[in-house]
């Protein structure tokens, strides 16, 4: 029986807590968080977790096997550094950390003390994702010619990061599991309209080698909540819509055929394939409880997980970029450059003290 300990009980918190607490090889022994109120709240849901306001007594409590963190960013790797250095293995809610420099230390550190580090993609667990990746490594869809992706809806708007950091790891973590190549260049471009000098609105822009280019939207001021991928292959194309009831993922059956014969005219050479569309049947387990299962079984049968450090560190590398190109007028981002970079965002964005008590409220 691992137990398991989580740091901050805010939105996502009490998400983590029921989850690992339902499986049947882990338990979630000792809760943190600032607000006295919050803790109360999950003590009486269940009553035989310890809480506490100080994260000092979770991390420094040898009983406990593992840590889990919903809390700000900026926190991640201070606690997470400390969990793991007693000795204990640690998931952490996305992104991994505020910068690539931190990322690439919390990896050598679970690698020296021999713990589990991985992130909360969670999008990465859910069936539609995973049957599309199934397509991808089956060649169903051919080569990969584009992947496309919006979030938006009229959002939470957070004090300490713009919305590139809040929405776009999760379009940035399920694209890398699906393409599974590093990419080359990233651009960006955003736009604050509250006022705070913090970005509401993004557009961020990869290219991958080749012709291979991935493009993602997301923003927090729009007047409707879209969460939609579309990937084109040369032979067939996918069309991801998570806010669909049923049938999220759709394989269309369509592309484009190319006539090099040189006696026909240009607009003859371009041919339209129209074929079927059908939407795939999907694992409906709840992608969180699929998430949480994988971390306790790697802990158990020491295995590495999906959504490791090195995952982790892929999406903050492009966020990294992606913030970098946004703050330089969109200039193009080369990110195999992007090594033991200073703090991601310079501004003062994400300049909140991380050993400050209230940076450590939970999300």
């Amino acid at each position: 029986m691992v137990k398991v300990a989580v740091i901050g009980c805010g939105y996502w918190g009490p998400n983590l807590i029921r989850n690992f607490n339902e499986l049947d090889n882990a338990e979630v022994a000792m809760i943190s968080d600032l607000r006295p109120e919050r803790l109360r709240t999950m003590s009486g849901k269940y009553p035989k977790m310890q809480v506490t306001v100080d994260h000092n007594e979770v991390l420094n409590n040898p009983d406990i096997d593992a840590v889990a963190l919903a809390t700000p960013v900026e926190t991640h790797y201070p606690l997470a550094s400390t969990a793991i250095k007693n000795g204990k293995s640690v998931f952490i809610e996305k992104p991994l950390t505020a910068s690539v420099n931190e990322a690439e230390e919390l990896i050598e550190l679970a690698e020296r003390h021999n713990q589990k580090l991985m992130v909360g993609h969670t999008f990465v667990y859910t069936g539609a994702v995973r049957k599309i990746k199934e397509f991808i490594d089956n060649r169903e869809l051919g080569n990969i010619n584009y992947f496309d992706s919006v979030r938006v809806n009229l959002g939470l708007f957070r004090p300490t990061v713009n919305v590139l950091w809040d929405l776009a790891p999760h379009d940035i973590s399920i694209m890398d599991y699906l393409l599974g190549s590093e990419p080359e260049f990233v651009s960006a471009v955003g736009a604050c309209h509250s006022g705070t000098g913090i970005e509401n609105i993004a557009y961020i822009t990869i290219h991958y080698p080749g012709n291979l280019l991935a493009h993602i939207h997301v923003n927090w001021l729009a007047p409707v909540k879209l969460r939609k991928v579309l990937i084109s292959g040369t032979k067939k194309m996918i069309v991801y819509d998570d806010t669909e009831p049923d049938e999220k993922v759709k394989v269309y059956d369509k592309g484009i055929m190319i006539n090099d014969d040189e006696d026909k005219m240009y607009s003859q050479m371009v041919e339209y394939r129209i074929g079927d569309m059908y939407a795939p049947k999907l694992d409906t387990s709840e992608a969180l409880r699929t998430e949480c299962g994988h971390f306790v079984d790697c802990i158990i049968n020491d295995k590495k997980p999906i959504t490791d450090g090195e995952a982790g560190l892929r999406v903050v590398k492009i966020l990294q970029a992606a913030q970098l190109s946004m703050e330089n007028n969109n200039e193009r981002v080369d990110i195999r450059c992007i090594r033991k970079s200073p703090a991601t965002l310079s501004s003062e964005k994400m300049s909140k003290s991380s050993t400050s008590s209230t940076s450590m409220a939970a999300v």
